[in-house]
């Protein structure tokens, strides 16, 4: 049969290659004008490229993605807007255009199995109409804040550790009804599934796909309740990191719609099993030195380490919206199924919201595990940064362990907790802490405030991970 079409498809060890050159261009500090001139170009002389697919993140964390022209945005990248009033949490009608701006060091080479041939993606940094960088914009709110601790020797490096469900059926999430529920794919759990069920079939080409994405993988395995994923990757800069959590849930949603299935980030959609987190792992680095790392200090963490730690403990209730922003998510944080509720730090208690692995000077940092996988990355990292690094206050290290003190059980006291926040409010800026604050209270108010055993549709028909376009007008 005559090929008409000829779009460029690359192998996948050659698309690792690539990627990994393309991240390590940011690990480097290739200047921005740099990149643009060298990804322009490529643009320009590549024929077989018909689109580029430009992706942002709202408030929330939602994930949304436009396709241009390969030749249109050769032209016009430095001009190129969106109706900022259609993104919730972004601008309001009456000044809703938005420009987008391209981040040049995101510039990824994609699976064309996954994506279709022809494609690359770049990040968007969201500007106002006088290209100002937007304040709904976090990741861009971030790269501006990792600039400025690059410029004082300052680096932080980030690795998720992100679950995951599989489920029968594609939509699933969509056309949830509580009397039914959700359908498990494979009944395994970590030791307990073959080599060519569903679920590990899923894995595997997950896996492949974010070799070739350059994440420098380093294991994935079925998790403890059946059916459900992880696949660890090496920790890397802090917004590449954040961006691969994005590319993560996208990946995994693709693979498995292709195979007839569902992929599923809610923080706890089964009963009586454990629930997904997304376990972030945090240090800083100063002129390439680990000031996480003492080989004196308690637990071989140093006294910045210690105090990171403390002020994370002492805010964990005024970010704990951040970190579990769902009504979904207040059902995971249940100690009976391993879940961090407890505002503590240990070494291997799994109900710690703060783990200490066992570090050396190059591997010391701290684990926040009360994190959901429906968290906003930016969000998440941009806050946990601003309270390390910035004067904010830090618990007394004898209250490090009280067992009383745990986190919010539901959503309305995390929302309470979040608006009375003096440094939430400092820490985002008032139209950003006020406007996430208003969209949670929207959405708590549509769903079940008694969760009760049953997981009720309303919690996750008006997840914001689920929601689409269709069922806004019920907000």
């Amino acid at each position: 049969m005559l090929k008409i079409r000829n779009f460029k498809e690359i192998p996948y060890d050659e698309l690792e290659a690539l990627n990994l050159e393309a991240k390590a261009d940011v690990k480097n500090h290739v200047p921005d004008d740099i990149l643009r001139e060298k990804y322009l170009r490529y643009l320009h002389d590549e024929n077989q490229l018909k689109a580029v697919t430009v992706c942002f993140s709202d408030l929330e964390g939602r994930f949304h993605m436009l396709d241009y022209d390969k030749k249109f945005l050769e032209q016009s990248y430095d001009s190129l807007t969106f109706d900022g009033s259609s993104i919730h949490g972004f601008s309001r009608q009456r000044e809703s255009d938005l420009c987008l701006d391209i981040d040049w060091g995101s510039f990824r080479w994609l699976p064309s199995d996954i994506f279709g041939p022809g494609k690359v993606m770049v990040f968007g940094l969201v500007r106002d109409v006088e290209n100002r960088p937007y304040p709904g914009d976090i990741r861009g709110q971030l790269k501006l804040y990792n600039n400025e601790l690059y410029r004082n020797g300052l680096e932080a490096k980030v690795a998720f550790e992100v679950e995951g469900f599989l489920f029968k059926g594609i939509d699933a999430e969509q056309n949830f009804q509580a009397d039914h529920g959700f359908t498990y794919v494979s009944d395994g759990g970590y030791f307990h599934t073959l080599p060519n069920t569903p679920l590990k079939l899923f894995i595997d080409h997950f896996a492949e796909a974010q070799r070739a994405l350059g994440f420098e993988n380093e294991k994935d395995h079925p998790e403890v309740a059946p059916s459900q994923f992880e696949l660890n990757y090496r920790a890397t800069e802090a917004i590449t990191a954040c961006d691969q959590v994005q590319l993560y849930k996208l990946l995994a949603r693709q693979i498995a719609g292709m195979n007839g299935m569902t992929a599923c980030f809610l923080p706890k959609p089964m009963t009586k099993v454990n629930g997904s987190g997304m376990h972030a792992n945090i240090s800083v680095f100063k002129d390439n030195k680990n000031l996480m790392y003492d080989a004196d200090g308690l637990g071989h963490l140093s006294k910045f380490g210690w105090n990171s730690v403390d002020k994370i403990l002492r805010h964990a209730k005024d970010f704990c919206l951040i970190a579990n922003s769902s009504v979904n998510s207040y059902r995971r944080l249940d100690p009976n199924f391993e879940a961090p509720n407890a505002i503590r730090v240990s070494s291997n208690d799994r109900t710690a919201i703060i783990r200490l692995p066992k570090g050396n000077e190059k591997t010391s940092r701290f684990e926040l595990r009360s994190v959901g996988p429906d968290a906003n990355p930016y969000l998440l990292i941009y806050t946990l940064l601003h309270l390390m690094i910035d004067d904010y206050p830090a618990i007394d290290p004898a209250q490090r362990n009280e067992e009383s003190n745990k986190l919010y059980s539901n959503i309305y006291d995390a929302i309470e907790g979040f608006e009375n926040s003096s440094a939430m409010k400092q820490i985002l800026g008032e139209e950003n802490h006020s406007k996430y604050a208003a969209i949670k209270r929207l959405v708590a108010n549509r769903s079940p405030k008694d969760l009760g055993i049953r997981i009720k549709r309303g919690e996750i028909v008006f997840h914001h991970e689920v929601t689409n376009q269709s069922l806004w007008t019920d907000f």
